[in-house]
């Protein structure tokens, strides 16, 4: 197979880590809130929500990333000691009954730091360490991974896909290297849906390949996105298997982690995709 497949361990807060390459990893979404645009209000308490968490884990959820604010458009603003009293009990019972990784979701430093306190992982940023400037020191301060995510919101875009989602992701790599955050640390995620049109995502989809540029391993976030609707027909909460479509198809372009809501409709689509990987390269001479 080819570099893009090659294994990267990613560093994680608490000594652990993750390898991602050789297969596709999948990272459970649960959010923790009353307005996200898929599930929220589902999980209304720290016990439904980590009974939730241990479903996916059943499944095959090697991270669970938790929200307590919503980023869908038009979502109201939450602040900080309302999205830390979500997340953080959550965080706390899940460490406690699993030994999974935790993301927390959040643009916010003190969330973060509070969060890894409580025993998460990685800090899931989906502003791209730009909404709070403190970001990039406390990720770096914590050794915590990072998941850096493309956002078209509140700024001007480059016409080309590409070419904004390089220019933007250089500078948010080189906010986390002048903070300290190692290069191990760090994975990018082109942000599929945020403040980018129907012909925006399916683009970017069909030239997820040419992110690989980045040097970087790659996160793909299409579960139950607008755009799936747009393309399949298929309302909210019946865009499952069109997701795992797009799970299989970014798969082959050699993303290596996968934030889905339905963990196992994705692991079979993963299942497949790293089936037929496995056979080329085992095709390739030696």
């Amino acid at each position: 197979m080819s570099d893009r497949f090659a294994t990267k361990r990613w560093r994680l807060a608490h000594g652990r880590s993750l390898e991602l390459g050789e297969r596709g990893r999948i990272m459970g979404i649960l959010n923790v809130t009353p307005d996200s645009f898929s599930d929220g209000g589902r999980f209304d308490s720290a016990a439904a929500a980590v009974e939730a968490a241990l479903t996916m884990i059943e499944e095959g959820a090697e991270i669970i990333d938790i929200g307590g604010e919503s980023t869908r458009p038009g979502a109201t603003a939450t602040d900080a000691a309302t999205e830390q009293g979500r997340v953080l009990p959550v965080i706390a019972e899940l460490v406690r009954r699993s030994d999974v990784l935790i993301s927390v979701d959040t643009y916010r430093a003190e969330t973060a730091r509070r969060a890894v306190a409580a025993g998460a992982h990685i800090v899931n940023d989906v502003w791209g360490l730009r909404k709070d400037p403190a970001m990039a020191g406390t990720v770096a301060e914590l050794e915590a991974g990072v998941c850096v995510m493309h956002t078209g919101r509140e700024r001007v875009k480059a016409d080309d896909v590409i070419e904004d989602q390089l220019r933007f992701l250089r500078a948010s790599l080189a906010m986390a290297r002048d903070a300290g955050v190692p290069n191990d640390a760090i994975i990018l995620d082109p942000g599929f849906g945020f403040a980018k049109d129907h012909n925006e995502n399916i683009e970017l989809m069909m030239r997820f390949e040419e992110l690989h540029a980045l040097g970087y391993p790659l996160v793909a976030g299409t579960s139950r996105k607008r755009f799936v609707g747009t393309f399949s027909g298929r309302d909210m909460d019946d865009r499952d298997v069109a997701t795992a479509a797009t799970t299989a198809l970014l798969r082959v372009a050699g993303a290596a982690l996968f934030r889905v809501h339905n963990v196992a409709a994705n692991r079979d689509a993963l299942a497949m995709a790293d089936a037929g990987l496995l056979a080329m390269r085992d095709r390739r001479p030696q």
